[in-house]
């Protein structure tokens, strides 16, 4: 049985479907879809290219590595844990309200929704993510609004993720 997430970018109203790749990345998806609705807010991705993402405290015990890549395609939709070490360098550029914060551990959400993109990161080098979930549909239009928060600004924007429907 077929298990769907809707990721939405709420303050511009859309949103996008993708399935959860429960056969590739089992432990990963039966940990997101436990922790869900999950939202916080959208930042576009600076190193990794067409990327949108949000950053919770870590839920669960981590799955692990499964189905991973450095090299996501269009509709995949990552997991990537860290610690608010890893994410603490000035470079990466997180106001103290809107970044990790005082969060220990940090999980990124994230939808890849261009061609192209490569997990590398200047200061830590090849940042492997676990791809969980597809977009099957509504993908044309959540680009459109990426390529907004990219050009438009991220500011008092909310990505959202939470349980769609089962097959």
């Amino acid at each position: 049985m077929a298990r769907y997430i809707t990721l939405t970018l709420e303050t511009r109203g859309v949103s996008c479907t993708a399935r959860l790749l429960d056969d590739e990345a089992p432990r990963t998806a039966s940990a997101v879809w436990d922790a869900l609705p999950l939202s916080g807010q959208v930042f576009h991705g600076k190193y990794a290219r067409n990327e949108i993402y949000n950053l919770v405290p870590a839920f669960g015990a981590a799955p692990g590595k499964e189905n991973i890549t450095i090299t996501p395609i269009p509709g995949d939709v990552c997991y990537f844990a860290f610690d608010a070490d890893d994410l603490g360098a000035p470079s990466y550029g997180y106001e103290s309200e809107a970044g990790p914060g005082e969060m220990q551990n940090i999980v990124d959400l994230a939808l890849f929704y261009g061609r192209n993109n490569l997990l590398i990161n200047g200061d830590q080098g090849w940042i492997p993510g676990n791809v969980f979930a597809t977009v099957v549909d509504g993908l044309t239009e959540m680009a459109a609004a990426c390529q907004d928060v990219w050009m438009g600004g991220a500011r008092g924007e909310t990505l959202a993720f939470a349980r769609s429907h089962e097959d």
